[in-house]
């Protein structure tokens, strides 16, 4: 049986970065829907998340 949470090479990252480590924290509900609308919610917040801390080190 396949693992109901699949493969981290199958998510579009590099290949030399694994989905190991779990981050949460508090959202509000409208924030929450948003998210889950998405097509891909999981992959939205990663490149969300990667998009703005690539922002802050090239504004340092």
């Amino acid at each position: 049986m396949a693992n109901p949470k699949g493969k981290p090479e199958n998510f579009g990252n590099q290949q030399s970065r694994e989905l190991t480590d779990n981050l949460s924290f508090r959202v509000t509900k409208e924030m929450k829907e948003a998210v889950k609308s998405q097509a891909d919610p999981p992959e939205f917040c990663r490149q969300a998340i990667q998009e703005k801390l690539d922002k802050n080190q090239s504004s340092s």
